[in-house]
C-alpha cells in the first residue's frame, strides 16, 4: 500500500503544496486542503484530523519514538511499523473474543 493522499491543515498552503508537487512526478499523490469553516468562532473537531493526532499520540508512547533518536529514516519507519504491529497484536484477541 503507498500513499496517495495527504491532507493538510490551511496554514501549511505553501510549503507543503511544493513538496507535493515534486514527489507527483514519481508517484501519483493527491494533496487536499482542510481549511477552517468561514466565519467559525469555536473549535470544531474534524474527525480525519482526531485520527491522525490519536495515532501520534500512540505513536508517542513509545520511548523510541517520544524524540527523534534515529539516524535514518529507515531505522525511523521501522520502530513506527513496529509500535504499530504491537498496537494492532495486543488488539488482536480482543477482536477474536467478541466473534
Amino acid at each position: 500500500m503507498r500513499l496517495r493522499l495527504i491532507v493538510a491543515d490551511a496554514i501549511y498552503n505553501g510549503g507543503i503544496a511544493e513538496w507535493v508537487a515534486a514527489l507527483r512526478a514519481r508517484n501519483r499523490l493527491r494533496l487536499e486542503i482542510r481549511a477552517k469553516e468561514p466565519g467559525a468562532k469555536t473549535f470544531k473537531a474534524i474527525p480525519f484530523r482526531w485520527r491522525v493526532e490519536r495515532t501520534f499520540a500512540w505513536l508517542g508512547r513509545w520511548r523510541r519514538l517520544s524524540k527523534d533518536y534515529e539516524g535514518t529514516t529507515s531505522s525511523s519507519e521501522a520502530f513506527v511499523k513496529l509500535a504499530m504491529i504491537h498496537l494492532m497484536a495486543r488488539r488482536l484477541p480482543r477482536i477474536l473474543r467478541k466473534t
